[in-house]
């Protein structure tokens, strides 16, 4: 495997993780002189676009999300000019043939970042491959969702595995690079005050939420087959429940933390069917304002109605000698609009929110 990459490929490039986060990211890395001089970005996805017409999307976006006062018209001239676009249609064999036309040898250096439906993972890595794509000194990351179930997520690592091995394959969750999220484990592990106290001796419950103000933002279809659950709680809100509960790992590599993770997940104590309604609220927000700005609500912005959720809050119970009797909150939270309660078993909607018990930590995300 190459020590350096010198093609960077964004599939999913006009998508909203792209314009959010990825392009910023990079520019950021530019900006700090942290990217190869001869680094090339080719992003890729069904849009019809040219060079330009993607670098001039790409600097409204880098506008749009940068901090105030860090774009740079000299620093974003250099980085646009590292983008080159290749529309790509799956289905299409002789559009994956342009795509490696534009990349060029790959022996020097390939990353694919994929950030594509799940659905589109299988035919997507098989047309890498049938246009060389996929030889030793390629990279693939994968970023959520890998797959919608069990069963899925099985079949996208399987279509992996045939092509890539364990060793160059990256499977992402974003959420662990934001700086709140890194910062959990200087918490934990580095701070003498804290770490003999955390345990369920000393800490009654945590609650973990996540508010965002955005909505959905072109995001209809894909959240309409998601919802938070799948959006925010089964990837983010475990991830964050995990570094919270897990013990130090033996060392601060990937393999020792993923192994620690494991073992909070499966001392989670699972919730019964008959337990559903006193574990878990979940809600869809309704028209608001954000920053004193009226918003509409969620079925409005799908245009019909709809029984998606878009917040959840999960009362967890982790079994193990440091958390027993012990109980964690999570979810994904609205900040910015009224959300409007439902039971688990039920459709009907009341005006009245409901709130998990004081039982352990908590998660609960909302997505607005």
């Amino acid at each position: 495997m190459a020590d350096r990459i010198s093609t960077l490929v964004l599939f999913g490039a006009t998508g909203d993780l792209a314009r959010r986060m990825l392009l910023p990211s990079l520019y950021g890395l530019d900006s700090d002189g942290l990217l190869p001089d001869d680094l090339k970005i080719v992003g890729t996805a069904r849009t019809a676009l040219d060079d330009a017409a993607f670098r001039e999307r790409a600097d409204a976006a880098l506008q749009e999300h940068l901090p105030e006062g860090f774009y740079s018209a000299g620093i974003a001239k250099r980085f646009l000019s590292r983008l080159h676009y290749v529309p790509i249609d799956i289905t299409d064999a002789g559009s994956f043939s342009k795509l490696a036309t534009s990349i060029g040898d790959p022996c020097h250096g390939v990353g694919i970042f994929l950030s594509t439906a799940p659905s589109l993972f299988k035919p997507t890595i098989d047309g890498l491959a049938g246009a060389g794509l996929a030889c030793a000194t390629v990279r693939m990351a994968l970023e959520k969702p890998l797959g919608t179930d069990l069963e899925s997520s099985r079949e996208i690592n399987d279509a992996v595995h045939a092509h890539f091995p364990e060793d160059r394959t990256f499977r992402i969750d974003h959420y662990l690079g934001k700086e709140t999220v890194q910062n959990l484990i200087a918490l934990r592990f580095a701070n003498l005050m804290f770490e003999p106290l955390w345990n369920s001796a000393h800490i009654d419950h945590v609650q973990i939420t996540v508010a965002e103000t955005v909505g959905l933002e072109g995001r209809g279809d894909y959240y309409e087959s998601s919802g938070a659950l799948r959006d925010m709680v089964q990837n983010h809100m475990l991830q964050l429940l995990a570094l919270v509960a897990m013990e130090p790992p033996s060392d601060f590599n990937a393999t020792a933390v993923r192994d620690e993770k494991v073992k909070v997940l499966r001392a989670l104590r699972p919730i019964n069917p008959a337990d559903v309604e006193q574990m878990t609220v979940t809600g869809q927000y309704a028209r608001g304002a954000i920053n004193g700005e009226p918003v509409p609500g969620y079925a409005e912005e799908v245009g019909h109605d709809s029984t998606t959720e878009t917040f959840v809050a999960i009362k967890a119970h982790i079994d193990n000698w440091r958390w027993r009797v012990f109980r964690s909150t999570f979810g994904p939270a609205s900040a910015c609009r009224s959300v409007t309660p439902r039971s688990s078993s039920s459709s009907s909607r009341c005006r009245t929110r409901s709130s998990p018990a004081r039982a352990g930590p908590t998660c609960g995300p909302t997505s607005c």
